[in-house]
């Protein structure tokens, strides 16, 4: 078995999972957020969305430079986030199922403020500066819904608004 063959299960498990998420989404809270210091709900929506995006970046790239004035996605409706989400696992669940287990060892680099933060194989990087990432941030993601009164879909098991899976 390669890699590639190993993880894309992997990942199909935890965007489906993540999809689940991204479909509470309340369209009337876009702009809410619990704490001054906190991403609006729309901006953290947008977030979980473009992150897949991410792990397509760190297996065709050597490397990523932080603050190169990218835009950050807010997410404007829950269909606009599904889409982003979809369009970005999409390719890259097709770009992970291509690689060879060669592609997967070649290093890969996060840089910022001209200095390099950490090199990885890409699969370490593509787990964890991604897929962790993406894990991370939709456990936020179901703290914001629970504060506002959403269903949490089960995720790892049974969430208290769902008995089953």
């Amino acid at each position: 078995m390669t890699i590639a063959e190993g993880l894309v299960p992997e990942l199909d498990h935890e965007f489906a999972t993540t999809r689940r998420v991204l479909e509470r989404v309340p369209e009337d809270k876009l702009g809410w957020k619990p704490h001054e210091k906190s991403m609006t709900l729309g901006r953290l929506a947008g977030h979980v969305a473009e992150l897949p995006g991410l792990g397509q970046m760190v297996l065709e790239s050597e490397k990523f430079v932080a603050g190169n004035g990218g835009k950050p996605f807010v997410a404007s409706s829950r269909e606009d986030v599904l889409k982003v989400f979809d369009e970005r696992a999409a390719a890259l669940r097709a770009k992970l199922a291509s690689s060879s287990d060669g592609d997967l060892y070649v290093p890969w680099s996060l840089e910022a403020q001209g200095k390099t933060v950490f090199t990885l194989p890409r699969v370490a990087a593509l787990r964890g500066f991604m897929l962790s990432h993406l894990v991370h941030h939709r456990g936020q993601l179901t703290v914001y819904l629970r504060l506002n009164d959403v269903a949490v879909p089960s995720i790892y098991g049974p969430s208290a608004d769902e008995s089953g899976m």
